[in-house]
């Protein structure tokens, strides 16, 4: 399913008002809710999108990675409607932001220069394009966190490049994630089911709310090829069981969840270790977390703001400018006018561009 829409007052700009060819560029934000692209000026300094399409179909990954020709066969007559939109016949630079494009995106790499025809071009991994999206072109940390959760730093320096700390998936890590907080409330309520220690009533109540009886879970769940979806989903019923929001029978209680609680605390920790991990050397470093984690709220961020402050104690808690989508219009912009300066990177940024390479 696609939508498609004008400027942000809703007058849709055609040929009559058509821009100079090279005047706007292109940004692309592929996760795993869909696909986002939007069109800027290239002059613009806050790249603000002009015209959007959304598609809530995401790209598909299969056994050689990222499929870049599921994204291609959906990129390319977007942005091709996108410049009709417009009214121009090209877009002066390209940033292609995908989940997965530092480990899964050889493929990417390979078919989608070529497919543009763009001279300048960026392919990005989501985490860039969240940095980009949050701090812009200054050093410092970007946590992203939604049902996974990587974090990356940069000191802007070519020597320094990119510093990133976890991003590996539900099975090996997003530690402090959508889906890890998830799983471990859960867990919780499994103990609870079992009689076992370190078990909560609240979560047990609420997973049956949400999922049925938990015996059936493991069926309904393991086959699942969404299954780190699943178990994010479940995350907002920690936070709340955390706050006081749920009671033993799973409606509305006075005390906060003493396990759920513990699940938030732990999972604020886990992301102020990946935040350190990749803080630059540096003092009053910007820190900025973004994604729809964080729109959890209290239960994780009054915690993790504590965690913050034990982990790196000399940086500097900064509320992020924009999305991930923002910050690949920020990178086309940016590449448009050579006033890029995020480092590039064989993997994370990958930079086309007349003289390059």
């Amino acid at each position: 399913m696609a939508e498609h829409s004008g400027t942000a007052a809703g007058h849709p700009r055609g040929p009559e008002s058509a821009e100079r060819p090279g005047d706007l560029v292109l940004g692309v934000d592929s996760g795993g809710s869909g696909l986002r692209i939007a069109v800027a000026r290239a002059g613009d300094p806050r790249a603000r999108p002009l015209a959007t399409h959304t598609s809530r179909e995401p790209v598909r990954t299969g056994p050689a990675g990222i499929d870049a020709d599921h994204m291609l066969r959906q990129l390319l007559p977007a942005g091709a409607e996108l410049a009709r939109h417009v009214g121009t016949d090209r877009f002066a630079a390209v940033c292609v932001g995908a989940a997965g494009m530092g480990t899964l995106g050889d493929e990417l790499r390979a078919r989608l220069p070529a497919a543009f025809g763009a001279r300048r071009l960026a392919l990005a991994a989501d985490a860039v394009t969240a940095y980009a999206g949050a701090l812009g072109q200054r050093p410092g940390v970007v946590v992203a966190a939604g049902t996974g959760m990587v974090a990356v730093g940069t000191d802007l320096t070519p020597a320094g490049g990119w510093r990133r700390a976890d991003g590996w998936g539900h099975l090996l890590g997003d530690c402090g994630s959508g889906a890890w907080i998830g799983r471990a409330g859960l867990e919780a309520a499994m103990r609870a089911y079992d009689g076992r220690p370190g078990g909560s009533r609240a979560l047990l109540a609420r997973a049956e709310a949400v999922f049925g009886p938990v015996a059936g879970l493991p069926a309904a769940l393991y086959p699942r090829p969404d299954g780190p979806a699943v178990l994010a989903s479940f995350a907002p019923e920690v936070a709340h069981c955390a706050a006081g929001d749920a009671g033993d029978d799973g409606r509305a209680g006075t005390a906060g969840d003493t396990v759920a609680a513990g699940i938030m605390a732990d999972a604020a920790r886990h992301i102020a270790d990946a935040a350190a991990a990749v803080c630059p050397p540096g003092t009053g470093r910007p820190v900025a977390c973004t994604g729809g984690l964080f729109a959890l709220g209290d239960p994780l961020l009054s915690p993790l703001r504590t965690a913050l402050a034990e982990r790196l104690p000399g940086a500097r808690p900064v509320t992020a400018a924009g999305t991930p989508l923002d910050g690949a219009l920020t990178i086309a912009a940016a590449l448009a006018t050579d006033r890029l300066t995020l480092p590039a990177d064989p993997r994370l940024l990958q930079i086309t561009r007349p003289g390059a390479g």
